[in-house]
């Protein structure tokens, strides 16, 4: 065991520790990273062939790098209100930098669930719960609808009227792949839903779930509708298949081959 203040965060190399724990969270999230860079390195086969033969009870714990941080005391909105900073913060550096990584470093899935987090705490109910609440209650609305949409085919297409007039773009519904802890293969089931919007004006990609949601909620009164060309909406899918693949893929380091599964998509236009 190493104890140390943060003099130690930079410039030495402890790839040989598995675990770290942060018993200040920092409220520069640089510093932060830069704790973490100090174990969070590709292990020496070398040292870790002789540690495990002087030390054959630590096979289970080497070969992973584990974190844990701790919040100091206080009032639970002060500790909101740190965690929200520090997340804030990593979360710009990510999207500046393109910084690898997992919890508090993407800016889609872990940022919802920092958002769900406070709404939790505020008791306000979050945008993801207000959606899963109006899809249970239309399935309950309409018996067998489930079953009906589980035997849809895959990447189904549907056209409708953009809630705004002048309007266009053309909604998308993925599911990405990832790596799979038992099997190691990579897998539908072990990665995750994201929704994109490409915007035919703008020419950008939206991936906030909850803006999305504004766009495509619609009725059985809605009117359907389709104005795009199979080849134009062809060409929008490979952009938005590009963006995924520079994206998460990458982010993920999905090797050359895995790609995501359309569902469904919609064309939108006012």
């Amino acid at each position: 065991m190493l104890v140390s203040t943060d003099v130690l965060s930079e410039g030495l190399n402890l790839q040989d520790a598995a675990l770290l724990i942060n018993y200040d969270l920092h409220w520069n999230p640089v510093r932060l990273m830069q704790r973490i860079g100090r174990v969070d390195r590709r292990l020496d086969p070398q040292v870790e062939g002789a540690m495990l033969a002087d030390h054959p009870e630590y096979r289970e714990a080497r070969g992973k790098v584990h974190f844990w941080n701790f919040l100091p005391p206080g009032e639970l909105e002060d500790l909101l209100n740190l965690y929200k900073r520090v997340a804030n913060k990593t979360l710009r550096i990510s999207k500046v930098f393109g910084i690898e990584g997992k919890k508090l470093l993407t800016p889609q899935d872990d940022y919802e669930a920092l958002k769900e987090f406070n709404q939790r705490y505020d008791n306000v109910m979050s945008p993801l719960e207000a959606m899963r609440l109006r899809c249970r209650k239309l399935l309950e609305a309409h018996p067998g609808l489930e079953d009906k949409l589980a035997h849809f085919p895959l990447r189904v297409f549907s056209g409708r009227e953009h809630p705004k007039p002048d309007t266009r773009a053309v909604f998308f519904c993925y599911t990405r792949p990832a790596k799979d802890a038992t099997t190691g293969q990579w897998i539908e089931e072990a990665g995750d839903i994201q929704w994109y919007l490409y915007n035919l004006e703008t020419e950008k990609i939206i991936e906030d779930t909850e803006q999305i949601d504004e766009v495509i909620r619609s009725t059985s009164d809605t009117p359907r509708r389709r104005a795009m060309s199979g080849e134009s909406l062809a060409a929008v899918r490979k952009k938005v298949e590009k963006h995924i693949a520079n994206t998460y893929l990458k982010s993920v380091q999905a090797p050359v081959g895995v790609k995501p599964a359309l569902k469904a998509w919609i064309e939108l236009s006012g």
